[in-house]
């Protein structure tokens, strides 16, 4: 997204939907300001609650949907997850936060499975926040644009671009050297190529357009 010039573009969607702790502070030319709302895994929560005053005080009208195990997100047996998000929630009482319930996360899970043919955690396979944010998306949007993702085949062409996995992480690992990483892991691994190939399919059926670059579904 570095250089692309689409903040404008993105900005004017009815909707915007980022994921976990990515800025628009000092990208708003390229990612655009508008956050409408927020897909966040148990993961980088603690990274939002680190700049609470960017997360959570300027961005008040933002919408936040936080994933997560059970273990973490339980509220009768207080996860540690949902603890810290009762203390932000005290401490910022117009805050819109919603967690997904395990029925959900099932459902995400069951998902994954039938698309695959394989059981998520017999597999070693863990939901990337996109896939959260891609479901969630289909059920909120009746067009769907996705800025910033490369298809499955990208990172196999001889002249696909070297850029950081994180348009805000310069020097950081490389996006398709992150990509090969994980869908070779044997246990813990995000399937990121497996789960673009599964939005290729979906594209076909559904009005989801990838944009920078741009490629149709198949």
């Amino acid at each position: 997204m570095l250089g692309s010039q689409l903040g404008r573009a993105i900005d004017g969607q009815e909707c915007v939907l980022r994921m976990n702790h990515a800025p628009t502070s000092g990208y708003e030319q390229d990612v655009g300001a508008r956050s409408t709302i927020r897909v966040v895994s148990h993961t980088s929560v603690p990274l939002l609650l680190g700049n609470q005053p960017y997360f959570f005080q300027q961005s008040q009208e933002t919408l936040y949907f936080i994933w997560g195990p059970a273990k973490k997100m339980n509220r009768e047996k207080m996860g540690s997850t949902y603890q810290a998000l009762v203390k932000v929630m005290e401490k910022y009482p117009q805050l819109q936060i919603y967690t997904l319930t395990e029925e959900k996360m099932t459902y995400c899970d069951n998902i994954f499975q039938n698309e695959t043919g394989k059981n998520r955690m017999k597999s070693g396979s863990f939901l990337s926040t996109g896939w959260f944010t891609m479901i969630l998306a289909m059920e909120l949007c009746e067009q769907i644009c996705v800025f910033g993702m490369v298809s499955d085949s990208y990172c196999r062409e001889k002249n696909h671009s070297s850029v950081p996995y994180h348009y805000f992480e310069k020097g950081r690992l490389d996006e398709c050297k992150m990509y090969l990483m994980h869908e070779q892991a044997r246990r813990a691994g995000h399937r990121f190529i497996t789960e673009k190939a599964i939005f290729s399919r979906w594209a076909k059926r559904r009005n989801i357009v990838f944009n920078h670059p741009s490629w149709a579904g198949r």
